[in-house]
């Protein structure tokens, strides 16, 4: 072992220089207000927006909703049939002619692509899982393929048409949202 004493160290210029406090490790955000929150409003204020809220939900529910039945009732509605029907029909058709000799009947058929049509659109909306959008895609496709196959030539092009129609028309809620750009993982 060494007898070296250590002698007392001198202070240095930087150890006297005033130290900078260091920034806290976390630092919270100023919270937001939250949306509808009436803390800061007067309660009469409140109670007099409740009111009307509920006079404008009464007129709306006595005056509104018969205005609205009379004037249903009075459209005419055939033109949105049809065109249900030109698509509809050929489907149903297509079934019928095609089922024959199977253990399944046209009628049964015809409600599995009825479901699975609604199936595929509502989960596709709902839930935007790729499953269910091919499911929705290849639906519609066939779809199309049998309006073609079973319409009269005289009106194929178009009963194929409005069906395409119809199909890219609710394809804008199934497919939302969808991109074909590929995503990068960075």
């Amino acid at each position: 072992m060494s007898d070296v004493t250590e002698e007392p160290r001198e202070p240095k210029p930087e150890d006297n220089e005033p130290t900078r406090p260091l920034p806290p490790l976390t630092t919270q955000p100023t919270p937001k207000p939250l949306p509808g929150r009436t803390d800061d409003l007067p309660d009469g204020l409140i109670a007099v927006g409740v009111i009307a809220a509920l006079v404008l939900l009464f007129v709306v529910a006595a005056w509104g909703i018969p205005k609205a039945v009379d004037w249903a009732r009075t459209q005419d509605w055939h033109q949105l049939t049809q065109w249900a029907a030109t698509i509809d029909q050929p489907v149903h058709g297509y079934l019928a002619a095609h089922t024959i000799g199977l253990p399944i009947t046209a009628t049964t058929a015809y409600a599995l692509w009825q479901a699975i049509g609604a199936g595929s659109l509502l989960v596709s909306v709902l839930t935007g899982s790729v499953g269910a959008r091919l499911t929705w895609t290849c639906w519609g496709a066939g779809s199309v393929a049998m309006v073609w196959s079973q319409t009269p030539a005289t009106g194929r092009e178009v009963a194929t048409g409005l069906a395409v129609l119809a199909w890219t028309a609710a394809s804008t809620l199934a497919l939302r949202g969808l991109s074909l750009r590929p995503v990068l993982a960075g």
